[in-house]
């Protein structure tokens, strides 16, 4: 007996690779459990509540991700030492070297971990080299403990781009003048990885959530009730519409397109368009519910973006902390629209495939960014010198809007999902070549509950925002026990769709 407690200690407290706690495993709701128990003890001790959940922060985030728990630790450290000290500094100056060291560190980090082979692939093709790439870090680690850990092979920590921006935002803002350094390393560490929104974001701005560490708990009714309702609207955003299309078609398209027609192609994009968007989304609307009920509020990340009717309007409605973040820190600093128009859409083009780059070093994304970033150029180019020129129905311009807007967005999906440059091509070349029409019938047919999940899908993304409003609202006005029914009935639908393998959401590789 003892034996079986040990092991079961071990295997809870042991990280073990490739099996993260994620939203939608039993163990991590086990996890949130035991949290609420002791939450319940110190939640009403702002210093105290801090500390207790930063440690199961700092918990998940090991289950996560293991030794790399250590640079969030460091990344930590490293900013909240600059932070303390620019508003110190004796000049201008020393307060622009503390910033720039902090960007250095945070980027340096970063493009070791994420950029590491794509560095060496260009230095190789330019110079003829054969540069091999090694984790210093594994090395490292090995010559002190004597483990065995992989030298050959960078992995990627998680959230590292979501924690890595975050910290970033928070020394310069403290540069800026826009928010004073936070002066309990405990405060600082809680802010940085809180675990909701630690490893997928939403990116959280510290003027946005540090003062909420001195505020007393509060949760009413009505924000209970809005927290369950996001936490099952992600589920079910994630479990029953993301990963069934994911591994019922979508994946099976994008992995072979040559072995799909046109039409199958086509309706694989249009298929990922509404996979990416629900499971991101869905794991954003958990962040959101789970932080509400800790009595934390986060920012809203998306607004129904397929309802854009302008590239302009779908970066305010898509990733909406990404999107003001590469706003504010990078489009800004490098002049935004301070320099004439030519330099305007340039700065846009170039936030963008840095934007895409974020997402991973491969000419890929930098595709996939390079056309959002033409599209806000020919948007902004449009609203400057053709603004007059308006259809007299609004409704028809926003029809059309929308229309070309979610064409040019899938068509970018094409890039950003494909395995290779190549593939992506292969995939255009069938919907434009071999589109198969006389097959149509047949290939719906065979995809039927696939193609009704998209639909469904989607006709719900597109509902008015009254109605979203008025579905919610209905759910949070119910008595306890017809909101645990609602839940159990959700919960039963789930299961029936849940797939053999738990699917990591789609931006825990970013």
């Amino acid at each position: 007996m003892i034996d079986y407690t040990i092991q079961m200690l071990y295997q809870v407290f042991s990280y073990t690779e490739g099996d993260p706690l994620l939203f939608t495993k039993i163990s991590f709701w086990i996890f949130f459990a035991v949290l609420l128990i002791g939450y319940s003890f110190v939640y009403d001790r702002p210093v105290v509540r801090s500390a207790y959940l930063l440690a199961f922060s700092l918990f998940f985030y090991y289950k996560s991700s293991g030794l790399f728990f250590s640079l969030l630790i460091f990344s930590t450290l490293c900013d909240y030492i600059i932070g303390f000290h620019i508003p110190r500094a004796s000049s201008k100056l020393k307060r622009k070297l503390l910033v720039s060291l902090s960007v250095l560190i945070n980027l340096g980090v970063l493009s070791y971990f994420k950029y590491a082979y794509f560095y060496t692939d260009i230095v190789n093709s330019i110079f003829g080299t054969e540069l091999k790439v090694v984790n210093h870090i594994s090395v490292w680690v090995n010559s002190i403990s004597g483990s065995n850990f992989d030298t050959a092979s960078i992995l990627l920590p998680v959230g590292i781009s979501f924690y890595t921006f975050q910290t970033i935002s928070y020394t310069v803002d403290v540069y800026r003048n826009k928010i004073p350094p936070v002066k309990n390393i405990i405060d600082f560490a809680f802010y940085v990885s809180f675990f909701p929104q630690l490893v997928a974001g939403p990116i959280v701005r510290a003027a946005e959530f540090i003062p909420q560490l001195y505020r007393k708990f509060s949760l009413t009714t009505r924000e209970f009730g809005h927290a369950v309702f996001l936490i099952i609207a992600g589920l079910i955003k994630k479990m029953i519409i993301s990963d069934y299309i994911s591994i019922n078609f979508v994946d099976r398209v994008f992995d072979s397109p040559l072995s799909y027609s046109g039409f199958e192609n086509l309706m694989a994009v249009y298929g990922y368009a509404l996979q990416i968007y629900c499971d991101f989304s869905g794991y954003t609307d958990m962040a959101i519910g789970l932080a509400m009920l800790l009595g934390f509020r986060l920012p809203i990340n998306f607004n129904s973006p397929y309802k854009a009717t302008s590239i302009s309007d779908f970066w305010h409605r898509w990733h909406i902390s990404l999107s003001t973040w590469l706003r504010d820190y990078l489009y800004i600093s490098i002049g935004g629209n301070r320099k004439g128009a030519f330099r305007t859409y340039l700065n846009l083009l170039v936030t963008m495939i840095l934007g895409g780059l974020w997402h991973g070093a491969s000419l890929r994304f930098v595709v996939w960014g390079a056309i959002h970033g033409v599209g806000l150029a020919l948007n902004k180019l449009w609203s400057s010198y053709f603004s007059g020129f308006n259809l007299s129905s609004k409704t028809l311009r926003n029809f059309i809007g929308g229309f070309l807007t979610f064409q040019v967005v899938s068509f970018s999906w094409i890039f950003f999902r494909s395995e290779s440059m190549s593939d992506a091509w292969k995939m255009l070349n069938q919907i434009v070549y071999r589109f198969g029409t006389s097959s149509v019938v047949e290939v719906v047919q065979s995809y039927s509950t696939v193609f009704a999940l998209i639909l469904i899908g989607f006709v719900i993304h597109w509902l008015p925002f009254r109605t979203k409003e008025w579905y919610r609202g209905k759910f949070i006005d119910l008595n306890i026990l017809l909101k645990i029914v609602v839940i159990v009935i959700a919960v039963i639908v789930i299961l029936q769709f849940k797939t053999a393998e738990i699917q990591p959401f789609i931006y825990f590789r970013f």
